[in-house]
């Protein structure tokens, strides 16, 4: 499968170096250009491209950056790129903590809605909830009673299957979280943000996920 990544932080880099251990073809991408990627395209087999090569010629497109950046990439970067193409959101959103205030989240907008009207592009959430040391390490095979659960929320069901299989062969078991608008329960300050949870674990942690945002996750 070819994937680009948009973004090379903790879970952009985690993903790029599992991918090509997998045998994808990955190509990665950051603000600072692809001169700035030559340590981990060497590390990892990854090709370093610009941003806007990294949305073209692809089966799936990972944004993973932080949440105040989605409005500064390219305008117009998916326009020509094929509606089949699946682009995932992995991002959240940190008021306090990174991204100052976006006032339609705050008003009530699910993070990956306010993504995916960003990028003019529907979005499949999913890589959000769980630590980027986590995602390298903690992959278990099949059947494993190990296997970490991850929720994996979009509006488009074969979007949605593909991402659930490529959680799948990281090592990890997928969990149908509904709609990009049902989202908001894997979201920060939610029972299944940033645990390590099996299947029935993630479902139960979903459904008992409260609308409200909690202080902390505000920017006021």
């Amino acid at each position: 499968m070819k994937i680009g990544i948009i973004g090379t932080g903790n879970i952009g880099g985690t993903l790029a170096r599992r991918f090509r251990q997998l045998g994808h073809e990955v190509s990665i991408a950051n603000s600072r250009g692809p001169e700035s990627l030559a340590e981990l395209a060497k590390e990892t087999g990854a090709h370093a491209v610009t941003v806007e090569q990294a949305a073209r010629g692809k089966d799936v497109v990972v944004v993973t950056i932080p949440q105040k950046n989605v409005p500064s990439l390219p305008s117009g970067l998916f326009a020509a790129v094929p509606e089949e193409v699946v682009v995932v959101d992995t991002g959240n959103y940190y008021p306090q903590q990174r991204d100052g205030k976006i006032a339609a989240i705050e008003d009530g907008a699910t993070e990956s809605r306010w993504v995916a009207n960003a990028l003019g592009r529907p979005v499949v959430k999913a890589f959000n909830n769980i630590q980027a040391k986590h995602l390298l390490e903690h992959g278990h095979p099949a059947g494993s009673d190990q296997r970490i659960a991850l929720p994996v929320a979009g509006d488009d069901r074969a979007a949605k299957a593909t991402v659930m299989r490529l959680v799948d062969e990281l090592g990890f078991d997928p969990v149908d979280a509904g709609t990009i608008d049902d989202s908001w329960r894997q979201q920060p300050g939610t029972p299944v943000y940033g645990t390590d949870l099996d299947t029935d674990g993630v479902r139960a942690a979903l459904a008992a996920a409260v609308q409200e945002r909690k202080p902390e996750w505000r920017a006021e």
